[in-house]
């Protein structure tokens, strides 16, 4: 018990999720005492970071408990009477298990075998006798997030990554850490780790050194006070005139007179850490690296052969603003005097202890109760894992065994682990696709003419728009070339379709499909609920090959569950503490959440996803924005289309702030 509790306590210094909290983990994860070269990553990994973690951890191991007396009886075990005594002198002295090793090995002249004596009683005290178990790891000492980015490695050093997925804080890790961290071959295994050690997370404030990175609406991997701390101790190392690299020193002018201010946005985008869609990890764009080396580099100390040019084809070897960090954006004169709307997120920063994950309390309140914006829901992939989960979701985690495209289906349980794993069949991940003439690689998407495709197990996979030829210069968006006509009809998977040819050409054929918007009927039309009660529970249904029920039937209980708290309004503008209440007063329900004044008439709306709902109320419960008022006319991006006609009749609501640059949602393109 001593050793977690001081394990968690020193590597509290520093923030989840870097490498300086893995290598601190990997220290106290066991109870024997950690290797010379475990203590060294840590003082070069967390130097700059925490110095009072790295006092913490100095102190641990200069202070760690005695050997036991046990131990001191196997030095009685050795043949030779001088193995004896340097064996129970070093017992005393020694610090750590590899130092003790080395001298037994000098002072006894035998190499650790397990016939010898000596060693033997050793080997015993530190693998006791258990029943035999299956080479196979137990799930749950696996890091199953890591595990999932293993597939993605593109070289032989970094497809370790599956040999090692059951110890991520040991030597061999912090070996695959520096290889491939850097490898810009390895792009796509680099930004899963990320997305796994780091997940982004919405909004940064608070920071008072990295001020210019407090931005509400932006996605940041790392924004807490550690990485604050973090790159202002950054900043003073590179002061010194050297930047350690794990792999290279880069010698620098002096930093506080030589572009200070690009600095500081180097090391604020490092620790703080901008998500951007496609980049890598946290790496700034090439044009920058070379600019500030070029200009602050201290060329005199630079080895033969090393140019600002070669450091960055290493460091920063992309360019593309969509794939790497432009510093520009985070330097004093490119923010100006911008005041942006303060944007409250209940959870940033995390109010819910380290094993918890935060979600939004959607909810709300009854007006008599009081309750957080924020619901802690335990889940973890695994207790090797830090990455957390919805519980309940299903989630597919790779096998045990860690074959490339071998996956089983998990339950994240009221354990807080993960449960009831079903394996599911293998994907050939090494069948690519042959598409004009070309290998496109499984999982790869690329653009065939005009449609979007992708490879999946040897299969490619495309959009089916009919792409404009040079006689017909004009082509319709929508897949088979369907014509715009909004005539909207209902699929069996609950999805509203804009017309009959949309719906075919998504597979469904004519007696699967009813003309009219799936949420302008009653489901519960014609449905018989013996001694229950029919409600509507519309949902979308991603296969075709099962029954998709639009309702439910439930029974009208004697007793509700009073701690059950999800708000339900009924068809008489009263608002119920759950569904099963409403149910009990005999009410009909009109949407989830609390009765609104402005629904309390019937006034029809589009939502973005094309269903047109009775109110804004309704649309909101379905966790869908309102487009417009009115019934739905059109699907899909018709400006500058001759079909504009269809738009005359719709006025679109008025831009709450002067100066908005308006947005195409995503799918609406």
């Amino acid at each position: 018990v001593f050793v977690p509790l001081v394990g968690s306590s020193c590597c509290s210094f520093v923030g989840r999720h870097t490498n300086c909290r893995d290598f601190c983990d990997a220290i106290f994860r066991t109870d024997s005492t950690p290797t010379e070269s475990q203590i060294k990553t840590v003082k070069e990994f967390c130097s700059s970071h925490s110095p009072k973690l790295v006092e913490c951890v100095n102190n641990f191991t200069e202070s760690y408990p005695a050997r036991s007396p046990i131990d001191l009886y196997c030095c009685d075990r050795a043949e030779a009477p001088n193995c004896q005594a340097a064996c129970k002198h070093l017992l005393r002295t020694m610090n750590t298990d590899q130092e003790i090793m080395e001298g037994l090995i000098k002072e006894c002249g035998t190499q650790p075998l397990p016939q010898d004596p000596m060693w033997q009683c050793f080997l015993i005290r530190a693998h006791p006798p258990s029943p035999p178990v299956d080479e196979t790891p137990h799930p749950a000492k696996m890091d199953r997030a890591k595990l999932h980015c293993c597939s993605k490695a593109n070289t032989s050093v970094c497809e370790k990554c599956r040999e090692i997925s059951t110890h991520w804080g040991s030597q061999t890790w912090q070996d695959f850490d520096q290889l491939c961290e850097y490898n810009p071959m390895e792009i796509e295994l680099i930004n899963c780790l990320a997305d796994v050690r780091e997940p982004c997370q919405l909004g940064c404030k608070d920071l008072t050194y990295c001020t210019n990175f407090n931005n509400p609406t932006e996605l940041f991997r790392s924004c807490n006070m550690q990485s604050d701390q973090g790159a202002m101790n950054d900043i003073k190392l590179w002061s010194n005139g050297t930047i350690k690299m794990p792999f290279m020193n880069i010698p620098v002018l002096d930093i506080r007179k030589c572009l200070p201010d690009m600095w500081k946005a180097v090391a604020c985008s490092l620790q703080i850490k901008p998500c951007h869609s496609k980049s890598r990890g946290s790496i700034i764009c090439r044009s920058d690296c070379v600019d500030i080396l070029t200009k602050c580099g201290d060329k005199k100390y630079f080895h033969e052969g090393q140019t600002p040019e070669r450091l960055c084809e290493v460091l920063s070897p992309i360019d593309d603003p969509e794939h790497c960090i432009p510093l520009h954006r985070y330097l004093p004169s490119s923010l100006g005097n911008s005041i942006v709307e303060e944007i409250i997120h209940p959870c940033n920063p995390n109010p819910c202890p380290s094993n918890h994950l935060c979600q939004v309390n959607r909810k709300g309140c009854l007006e008599d109760t009081s309750c957080q914006p924020y619901i802690c829901v335990p889940c973890k992939m695994g207790e090797a894992s830090e990455f957390l989960v919805q519980q309940d979701a299903l989630i597919q985690v790779p096998t045990h065994d860690g074959a490339a495209g071998c996956h089983e289906m998990c339950s994240c349980g009221p354990s807080g682990r993960l449960e009831n794993c079903m394996s599911i069949p293998c994907v050939e991940m090494d069948k690519g696709c042959i598409v004009e003439g070309q290998r496109k690689d499984h999982g790869s998407s690329f653009t065939t003419d005009c449609n979007t495709c992708s490879c999946f197990a040897g299969e490619t996979i495309c959009s089916t728009r009919k792409c404009p030829t040079k006689k017909d210069s004009w082509a319709s968006t929508h897949p088979c070339n369907c014509p715009y006509s909004f005539i909207p009809v209902c699929a069996v998977n609950g999805r509203t379709y804009p017309s009959g040819c949309v719906a075919r050409c998504m597979g469904f054929k004519d007696q699967q499909f009813v003309f009219g918007h799936c949420h302008s009927s009653n489901p519960c039309t014609g449905i018989s609920c013996p001694r229950n009660q029919c409600v509507p529970r519309r949902r979308v249904c991603l296969s075709n090959t099962s029954d998709c029920l639009q309702y439910e039937c439930i029974g009208r209980p004697a007793v509700c569950d009073r701690s059950s708290m999800e708000p339900a309004c009924d068809t008489d503008g009263l608002v119920h503490r759950s569904l099963c209440h409403l149910q009990q007063a005999g009410k009909k329900l009109a949407y989830m959440g609390h009765c609104q004044d402005a629904c309390r008439k019937t006034k029809k709306v589009c939502g973005h996803n094309g269903e047109t709902y009775s109110t804004v109320c309704e649309a909101f419960s379905d966790r869908v924005a309102v487009d417009y008022e009115g019934p739905c006319r059109a699907v899909g991006a018709l400006s500058g289309m001759i079909l504009d006609r269809v738009c005359i009749e719709v006025t679109c609501p008025p831009i709450s702030v002067q100066g908005c640059r308006p947005i195409t949602p995503p799918g609406e393109q």
